[in-house]
Order: C-alpha cells, then structure tokens, then sequence
C-alpha cells in the first residue's frame, strides 16, 4: 500500500487557476463600470500573463525591436523565468502551474471513474504517436503568422484565454470550440490539448532533453509493476526506461515512488540524469 504525501501539486494547481481566474473576472467586472477599491489592477491584458506571448513576439523583439500587439514586456520576463526554471526541472510549468492544464487534469478525474482501467488508452498507438507531432505544427504555424502580421492571430485560438473569458462574448468562436473539444476529450484521454496541440508545451519539452534535475528509474530495485505507466497522463513508457528524458514529460512527478511507485527510492528525482540511456 503506497502512502502518499501531501499533494503538494494540486495545491499549486489551485492557488494558480485561482489567482488567474480573479485576475479575469476583476478585470471584466472593471470594464463593466464596477471598480473594487481596495484591488488596485495592472492595465493589461490576460496574454501578458501568459508567457507563451514572450515567445511568440520573440521575433518581432528580436527584428524590429518592439513586441507584437497585445503583448507586455512582462510575457517575455515571464518566458525568461520559465526556461530558467525548465532547465532546472523541465516543463514544471505544464504540469504545475499551467491552469488549462490543471483543468484536464481535473476533468479526468471524472473520465477515470466512468471508464475506469480503459481511461487514457482508447487511442490506438500508432496514431497517438503521429499525433504528437502536431503541436510543433502549430508551434511553426503560430510563430510564422505573428512574425508575418506583427499581431497575436493565436488569441483566437487559445483554449487559455477562452478559459478565463468565456462568459465576456470578447471570445471568437473557434477558440471557444476548441476549448469545449478539449474539456470532452479530457474525458476519455489526459491532458488532449497538452499531448497533440499546445505550442507552449512543445517548446518547454525540449528541455527535458537537458534539464539538471530530471526522473531516474532504478532498475536493480524495480519490480516491473507498470503503476508508473499507469500514473502517468502522457502515456510515457517510464516502466522500460532508465532516465526519463521524453519532450511530452510534464514534470508533474505523478510517476515517482512518492506517489504511485510501490517501492521506494526506485523511481526518484536526481541530479543529471540526462546520460544517453533510455528516453
């Protein structure tokens, strides 16, 4: 019987998605003429607070010197911070702070109790491989049409900003759509939108290929249970690997022996990891 410790993650899922979400609706009841005047708010957008524009206005910053409409200078800082971070302990925003991320999560808790051990493995894997080569697609698409237009065209498109604005009518359409296809595929498969479309999510998992502190599986004391593979919402073959170095990791540690690893110290966090053994 594994004893968990206290789920420090999902109390930072929550202080995140909360803190977001105030932020939102703040900053809407303001538009609407009703001022709090004791929660004095930054003139911004939410995109600002949201470091994926600090990589999308990076070649407009890098070319012509100013950013892309709708982007703050505090995206980029906040996008500096992130790689910092990544390379340090890979994609922990994805899998820690990311509040669309903490959605899915939480819709598959729902998704887990309806189809139980069929859950998360519905999709043929031949496909699902293929699949995950379609948020590098839209990685180049996104970064392309910023550079070309100088305007963040992803907006509409971005589940994130649908998320926190549904309820305004400032959401366009197919980003409103996008983020109801996510919330019901969330339902049979983990985390939809972070294995096959998030742009953000495939730059940050490249880090995972040189991140100091990374995920070890020690072998002479591994029992080949498979509950890592199972624990895992990214489908990672974490129970045949020596060091887990796979760009669709997300850091969020469900795998290791403090939460799901029946046997201790066997699937633990260490430092340099990144040897070229297993994935």
């Amino acid at each position: 019987m594994i004893k968990k410790k206290f789920n420090y993650r999902l109390l930072v899922q929550i202080f995140f998605f909360t803190l977001i979400a105030y932020y939102a609706m703040a900053k809407s009841l303001a538009e609407a003429g009703i001022t709090l005047s004791w929660l004095v708010l930054p003139d911004i957008s939410l995109h600002t607070l949201c470091p994926f524009g600090g990589v999308a206005t990076l070649y407009s910053l890098l070319t012509a010197g100013e950013l892309v409409r709708q982007i703050h200078f505090s995206a980029v800082v906040l996008a500096g911070i992130i790689v910092v971070l990544s390379i340090f302990l890979g994609p922990i925003f994805c899998g820690w702070v990311c509040p669309l991320g903490s959605v899915q999560d939480w819709i598959s808790h729902v998704g887990h109790k309806i189809f139980k051990w069929r859950y998360n493995a519905m999709i043929p894997k031949k496909i699902d491989f293929s699949l995950r080569y379609a948020r590098y697609l839209v990685l180049a698409w996104v970064i392309y049409v910023t550079a070309v237009t100088g305007q963040l065209i992803f907006s509409d498109y971005d589940p994130y900003y649908a998320l926190f604005h549904f309820w305004t009518g400032e959401v366009a359409p197919i980003g409103l759509g996008i983020l109801i296809v996510t919330s019901l595929l969330s339902l049979i498969i983990a985390r939809p939108w972070c294995k096959y479309a998030c742009p953000y999510g495939a730059v940050l998992g490249l880090f995972n290929k040189i991140k100091i502190f990374g995920l070890k599986r020690q072998v002479h004391t591994c029992i080949s249970c498979n509950r890592c593979n199972k624990a895992c919402p990214m489908n990672l073959d974490i129970a045949h690997a020596n060091s887990v170095r796979d760009t669709q990791c997300i850091s969020c540690m469900e795998c290791t022996s403090d939460n799901s690893c029946p046997i201790p110290q066997t699937v633990v966090v260490v430092v340099g990891s990144v040897k070229k053994e297993g994935k």
